[in-house]
This record gives C-alpha cells, structure tokens and sequence, in this order.
C-alpha cells in the first residue's frame, strides 16, 4: 500500500486528500498533516472585521469529514522535508514517510518584512487569519467611536489583491452606515508577491528563493517525481513584466481546486502505471470570481487566468452581494460534505 502525506487542509489540501483517496481506494493510505483543525473558508474573513461573521459560521472541524472519506487527519506543524530521504519532519510525531508527498500548504505572513508590522503589537490590524480578524473587528469598533485616518494596505509579499479591494470597499460601505466616513480619511497602498510556508522554506531542495514549489504543469516537482503541490504554494512565472510597485499571481480557490484534482489524477497514474499524465498550465486554468464591492458585487468569468484569453467578463450587480453569499453556502456545505468532485 503507497502512502501519501498531503500538507495542508484548506481547498487544495482537502480536494487532493479526497480525490486521491476517491480514485486508489484501499491501494492508498492518505494522511493529512495541518497545523489547523479547522477547514477555513478564507474569502468570508472580509465580514468578520465588521461584524458579518463570526470565525465559526466560516469554520468547521476537518477530521471528521477527512475519516468519512478514508483520509486520516494528524494536526500537526511540518517543520521540514527531506525529500531525499522521502521524509517530512514534524513537530510533535517526529519523521513520518511518504511514497508521495502533496504540498497544499498556503501561505505564511511574515511580520518582519516592516518595522512595527505585527499585529501582536497593536500598531496594525490584518484579516488575513481568523484571530486577527477578530481582532481587525475590535479596531473597526474604535474607528467608530473616534474617527480618524486609515491606511489600508498589503506590503511585500502579497499578490490575491481582490481581497484587499474588497476589505477597502467594505471599509467605505460600513463607515457610511455607521455616520463616519466624512471623519475618516482612508489611503490606499498597492503591494508585491509572499512568501510560501515555514515548512517548505525549510525545504530548499524543493522550492524557489520565494519558497514556492516548483512543478511542471501537471503540479509535479520538476526534480522529485514523487512529490507535488497544489494551490499557494505553487511557483507561479508572472506573466506580467515587472514595474515599480510589482505584485505577484493570484491564486484563489477554484484554481487550487483544480491543481488538487490534477495533483489527484497523476498521482493515481502514477501508481496505475498507465503511462498518461495531465497537466494544464496555470494561466490555462479558467478564472471564476465575485469580488463583494460593499453590498454590491462584481462577477468576473475568464476562460483562462492568463492572456490571450477568447473570452473575458464582468458583471456588477449594484444591487446586492447574492452571489457572494449563495457561493459561501455553497463552498462551505460542499467542502463539509468532502463532495471534492463537485465544480
């Protein structure tokens, strides 16, 4: 029986775990290694700054869900791998093996890019994580009660810019509501491509300078042939030239829903000796968004994420954000079920 280690439980992790496990049956043991207990259903953390949402109605236990599907679950901090040796170094279970290994681990926030950034020292606030966007929703409160100047910005390392225009127009929209927007001078500052996760930045054999994984187009290290990635973590070439406020490549959640169905696909392949192997470029990969615009809404559809492209579309809806809210319900009870093999 082959085993394979996924690092990662949000939308890569979990659609590569559960394809995996879907198309090699009892041929595979598959074990999710995650620091988190939790499935977060990260395009919803913009509400929580304002009260919209609590973490738990965006949140729920991964477990669960994983062993219905025939995946085990270890909540546990990989610290390294050795891919060498076919090992991941662990915090707490110590050295576990691997047949194949699947990086689906996001990505990591480095506080110490700028002086003063982290937020543990009260000096600013981030949403990026479910405890600090609690925390993000503390701060609203006191914007309201003395009104005065905001920055909102993303620094060296990010590259997912819708969510940040959609905290600034969110931002706008709960000011107006709340009577104080006239008081609160709001400035707007534009960033540059992060870092990937601890783990893998440990791992120089299997990453760029940037701590990405670098795979081939069917999400295969172009190195270890065992090893893959999915989501974040993937090296992604801009396709852009750079320019002075450079920015890298978005990788929301249906692209890493496809890279883990890829992932999924070779890795069963692979193991079947069928001698086929699937890729599909990341730039080739369709774009499907709605960015939330404040209670109103933006649907973006693009046959693929990169130009040329043969079709390209935005849709504002001025009315209400009801698309945003239907694909909340519906990533987050689909996800829930681990139905992986739905779009």
């Amino acid at each position: 029986m082959k085993r394979i280690l996924v690092l990662g439980s949000n939308f890569a992790g979990v659609t590569a775990a559960i394809s995996t496990k879907r198309k090699l049956g009892n041929d595979v043991e598959v074990i999710v290694i995650s620091p988190t207990s939790h499935f977060l259903y990260v395009p919803s953390l913009i509400w929580v700054p304002f009260g919209l949402r609590k973490v738990k109605d965006i949140t729920f236990p991964v477990e669960p869900m994983l062993n219905k599907k025939g995946v085990k679950f270890i909540q546990d901090k990989g610290i390294k791998v050795m891919p060498d040796q076919k090992k991941v170094i662990t915090e707490k279970n110590g050295e576990l093996s691997y047949d194949y290994l699947i990086v689906a681990t996001g990505a990591s926030l480095n506080f110490d890019i700028l002086p003063n950034l982290n937020p543990k020292d009260n000096m600013v606030q981030c949403i990026v994580t479910p405890d600090l966007a609690e925390k993000s929703a503390i701060a609203f409160e006191e914007i309201v009660k003395n009104p005065g100047p905001v920055v909102v910005a993303a620094t060296q390392g990010a590259s997912c810019m819708g969510a940040a225009y959609e905290y600034l127009f969110n931002l706008d929209k709960y000011l107006r509501k709340r009577g104080v927007r006239k008081q609160v001078d709001i400035t707007w500052v534009t960033p540059e491509p992060f870092l990937g996760a601890e783990v893998m930045k440990n791992s120089p054999d299997l990453v760029d300078e940037k701590g990405f994984v670098v795979t081939n187009d069917g999400y295969q290290h172009i190195k270890y042939k065992n090893v893959y990635a999915a989501g974040l973590a993937v090296e992604v070439i801009t396709p852009f030239k750079k320019c002075a406020a450079p920015f890298g490549v978005p990788k929301t959640g249906f692209p890493s829903d496809v890279m883990g169905k890829i992932v999924a696909e070779n890795i069963r392949n692979d193991i079947k000796g069928t001698g086929k192997f699937k890729t599909m470029p990341f730039g080739k990969i369709p774009g499907i968004c709605i960015m939330d615009a404040g209670k109103k809404e933006v649907w973006i559809l693009i046959n693929h994420l990169f130009k040329p492209r043969q079709f390209e579309l935005m849709i504002p809806n001025v009315f209400y954000n009801f698309g945003k809210l239907i694909l909340e319900k519906y990533m987050l009870w689909k996800n829930k079920k681990g139905l992986v093999q739905l779009p």
